[in-house]
């Protein structure tokens, strides 16, 4: 249920993602009961983002198409900390997606992400995966257009293609009183295999990932904001609620879900040059 007391108090955030951006993100695993204290405690500095004002119960639904290598490169990375790594998805938003969808490049060098995100509504976009080359349009955005040719000059550089979707609920604001400054909830975590390029649940075949998590502290907050410029009200937060930091790759953990699932044969037709680090425990 929404607290209405605290739904009077805080307003709508018109502000967005920038499509470039380099920011400082923070990750906390918590209970479900503290997202309304931390919500009541950060009122005074932001406002819902406008999908989570849309909602009813203030939470929408994310899915991210994540691709990898045929060896699962990039995975591994993620696995073993490499200081240096980056992530590909697709991502669209509801249980019925609808376009635009969005190609999204995630880099990480040490502490810092910078997010390339371009816009996509081509309803032939998965077709210019399988071409040697990507032209940039004319007329169109040109930064939008530098992305999109971006994402698929990585895919065909490493061989990348889909290999799990990843969705949850998400809860998310804006600061009101910063140049970018985000704070986000996300909760009940689902996956399944995919092997095609369109970012779209399918019924019956989307589940719930039951381990990665660290008990009751199953809902997901991460931190984000300009890398040079934390407010002074986030470390504020962190500090009132005790917060531990700690690492969490969706990617990995709903993964790893998905090749729990599998049996021990199954898992070896998926991938048989990667499978003997899963079974090592």
């Amino acid at each position: 249920m929404v607290n209405t007391e605290v739904e009077q108090k805080i307003g709508v955030s018109t502000a967005v993602t920038p499509s470039l951006l380099n920011r400082y993100e923070a990750k906390y695993l918590i209970p479900f009961s503290m997202i309304g204290p931390i919500v009541e405690f950060i009122k005074p500095y932001c406002s819902y983002d406008k999908y989570s004002a849309l909602s009813e119960d203030r939470f929408y639904k994310v899915n991210s198409l994540y691709f990898d290598t045929p060896d699962y490169l990039f995975l591994h990375q993620r696995i073993y900390k490499a200081e240096k790594r980056f992530n590909m998805r697709i991502r669209s938003y509801g249980d019925h997606p609808v376009m635009p969808y969005f190609f999204e490049i995630k880099q990480r060098l040490g502490d810092i992400i910078r997010k390339i995100r371009a816009k996509i509504d081509d309803p032939d976009y998965a077709e210019l995966f399988n071409r040697s080359g990507v032209e940039i349009r004319d007329g169109e955005d040109q930064k939008n257009e530098l992305h999109r040719e971006l994402f698929y000059r990585t895919a065909s550089k490493y061989n990348a293609a889909p290999v799990v979707l990843v969705q949850y609920r998400r809860q998310a604001f804006f600061s009101t009183c910063d140049d970018y400054a985000r704070v986000t909830f996300d909760i009940d975590i689902h996956a399944m295999e995919k092997r095609s390029y369109d970012p779209v649940p399918e019924k019956g075949k989307i589940f719930r990932c039951s381990t990665g998590f660290d008990g009751e502290r199953n809902v997901i907050l991460e931190l984000k904001c300009f890398k040079d410029s934390v407010p002074s009200w986030m470390i504020d937060l962190i500090r009132a609620f005790q917060l531990q930091r700690r690492g969490f790759s969706k990617y990995s953990t709903c993964l790893q879900n998905v090749f729990d699932r599998k049996t021990q044969d199954q898992l070896l037709s998926y991938n048989p040059s990667r499978c003997a680090s899963f079974f090592r425990g």
